[in-house]
C-alpha cells in the first residue's frame, strides 16, 4: 500500500487522470494500492445522480463532472480529501462494495472520534453526520465511490477547516434540510498532518 500525501493544492482533472491510470495499473497488476491524502482549490464536483437544479449559485468556482457516485459536494483548501484505489477482490473474500462504504464510514467515524467528535451513520443519507448543539443535525464528511473492475476510485472528504459558506452554492448531496460543518465549527482545530496520522492508523484498524 503508498501512501501519498500532496502539501500543495492538487486539481481536480489531475487527480482523476492520476487516478485512472492507477487503478488500471493495480488492475494489471502493475502497481501497489494507494491511498491518495490531498486538499483541492475551491470547485465543485457533480456526480452521476447530480440534478441541475441543485447547483445554485456557483459563485465563478469551476463544476466539474465526475463518474463516482452521489450529486454535487464542494472541494477546497480545509478539507481533507482521501482518494483510495483498492483491489477488492484482495480485500474481501466476495467483493462486497456495501461492505467496503460501510468501511470507509467506520473510518470516518473512528478518525472523527480521536478527535472527540461522534459522527454518526444516517439511513437514507450518505456520508457522516453529527448532532449539532442545537439538536438538529449536520453533514461533516461526504463519500463518493467508483468501482471499476472491483478496483476502487474516489473516497472521502472530511471538512477540518474549510470555508463553509462555499456550501451555499449547491444543495450538497441533494440534501437540503440539513446543514454542513467542519471539525473547526466544532471547537476543533487540528492541523492536517495531524488528520493525516489518524486516517493512517484507523486505515489499517478497518480494512
Amino acid at each position: 500500500m503508498e501512501w501519498k500525501i500532496s502539501k500543495e493544492p492538487v486539481e481536480y482533472p489531475e487527480a482523476l487522470a492520476f487516478m485512472d491510470e492507477r487503478v488500471a495499473d493495480i488492475y494489471e497488476g502493475r502497481a501497489d494500492e494507494c491511498v491518495w491524502l490531498l486538499e483541492h482549490p475551491a470547485l465543485y464536483t457533480a456526480g452521476t445522480s447530480a440534478k441541475e437544479d441543485d447547483l445554485l449559485d456557483a459563485g465563478g468556482l469551476p463544476v466539474y463532472e465526475t463518474g463516482r457516485g452521489g450529486e454535487y459536494t464542494y472541494h477546497g483548501p480545509g478539507q481533507r480529501v482521501a482518494y483510495v484505489m483498492v483491489d477488492l477482490k484482495k480485500r474481501q473474500k466476495g467483493p462486497d462494495i456495501k461492505k467496503y462504504v460501510w468501511q470507509l464510514e467506520e473510518w470516518i467515524i473512528q478518525t472523527l472520534a480521536e478527535f472527540g467528535i461522534k459522527g454518526e451513520r444516517r439511513c437514507g443519507r450518505v456520508g457522516i453526520w453529527v448532532v449539532m448543539p442545537d439538536g438538529l443535525e449536520s453533514k461533516i464528511a461526504a463519500i463518493g465511490v467508483r468501482v471499476r473492475r472491483w478496483v476502487t476510485l474516489h473516497g472521502i472528504a472530511i471538512n477540518v477547516a474549510p470555508d463553509l459558506s462555499h456550501f451555499g452554492g449547491i444543495v450538497p448531496c441533494g440534501i437540503s434540510e440539513h446543514g454542513v460543518t467542519s471539525m473547526q465549527a466544532l471547537g476543533v482545530d487540528v492541523g492536517m498532518e495531524e488528520v493525516d496520522r489518524v486516517l493512517r492508523e484507523k486505515f489499517g484498524e478497518v480494512f
